[in-house]
């Protein structure tokens, strides 16, 4: 099974990703993780992406791009993988088509978060005051939400477009989500 989670900060892609991997036994692949690894172990993409990074600039597309693509190659991601925060642009959509068909396989479904602003808000200043999480303050979320409306929210259309894109209503206990996430998952692998 390979998934796409999509969605705004805060919409619980995260905490609903451990279930779907653990239930369908695929890695939960995000792009902070493989940047992460590649930094950390110093690979030639990631002394790239650090050298972009560490002048405070974002990491272009093609850099991206290039490390996904390393990351479905490895053997744990053979038969499937859940890609969260990846793709973030339509651009990004097209490459990553291109990576799964020379992989000789394809996208089931893209698992679509739907949170009001509201909830999101209410949901990350609990988070803040609970956890005291950097990336929770009210400037940081804005700003993400800036970046998810003006590069992401296309994905929506796109993905609808052609027929993977699963809206999921992401409001409720998280078992309650949970559910529905999983029932939107057994769906796509049936058909």
């Amino acid at each position: 099974m390979r998934l796409i989670l999509l969605g705004p900060p805060g919409a619980g892609k995260g905490t609903q990703s451990e279930a779907i991997s653990a239930t369908f036994g695929i890695p939960h692949i995000s792009t902070g993780d493989i940047f992460r690894a590649n930094v950390a172990g110093e690979t030639p993409l990631g002394k790239e992406a650090q050298g972009y990074m560490s002048r405070g600039e974002l990491v272009p597309d093609e850099l991206v791009n290039r490390m996904v693509a390393d990351r479905l190659r490895q053997d744990d991601a053979e038969t499937g993988f859940l890609l969260d925060g990846y793709p973030r642009t339509v651009g990004q959509a097209f490459t990553l088509a291109g990576m799964v068909a020379m992989l000789d396989a394809s996208i089931d479904a893209v698992l679509h978060f739907k949170v009001d602003l509201e909830e999101l808000e209410s949901r990350i200043a609990k988070r803040q005051e609970e956890e005291g999480r950097d990336d929770d303050s009210a400037e940081v979320f804005e700003r993400r939400m800036r970046e998810y409306r003006d590069q992401t929210t296309d994905l929506i259309p796109h993905y609808a477009g052609i027929g993977l894109l699963v809206d999921i209503d992401a409001v409720g206990t998280i078992e309650e989500v949970r559910e529905r996430v999983l029932a939107a998952c057994r769906e796509a692998a049936d058909e």
